[in-house]
């Protein structure tokens, strides 16, 4: 919680059906990057099991750890603490609430593929991802 008259960090939360592969990748990809700037949170309407292990393996060699993740269930009080609701083009419904901004991703689906189709995934949502912290006024190393 930021201290009584400094600035609220901004808060972006991913949302996808399964919250186990583009949804991870996205949030894992604005915590590394935003280094605290950013509150992040991901979840999905009927999470999955466990995170894609592609997917996992996939931001390894990105340099990012998103191994000890675990798909969260998406909830109202999610939606209402964030600023920005981002979807992973899934066709996801949120709760919709006055004052949020909400944006659409449409990125394919890494669900059943190798880590050699999940690559392309990764890197296009990499590029997302900066281009919002972009947006967001917050400078990515």
């Amino acid at each position: 919680m930021p201290e009584p008259g400094t600035p609220s960090v901004p808060s972006v939360l991913f949302v996808c059906v399964h919250n186990a592969g583009r949804s991870q990748m996205a949030a894992a990809f604005l915590t590394h990057l935003a280094a605290g700037r950013v509150a992040v949170r991901s979840a999905g309407s009927a999470p999955a099991d466990a995170v894609n292990p592609a997917a996992v393996t996939a931001m390894a060699e990105a340099g990012v750890d998103m191994s000890a993740e675990r798909p969260k269930v998406l909830t109202t009080e999610a939606v209402q603490a964030s600023d920005v609701v981002i979807t992973m083009g899934c066709g996801d419904s949120c709760p919709v609430f006055p004052g949020k901004r909400y944006v659409d991703w449409k990125l394919e689906d890494p669900a059943g593929q190798g880590v050699e189709a999940v690559r392309p995934i990764r890197d296009e949502i990499e590029r997302r991802v900066r281009g919002l912290l972009a947006e967001l006024g917050i400078e990515a190393p």
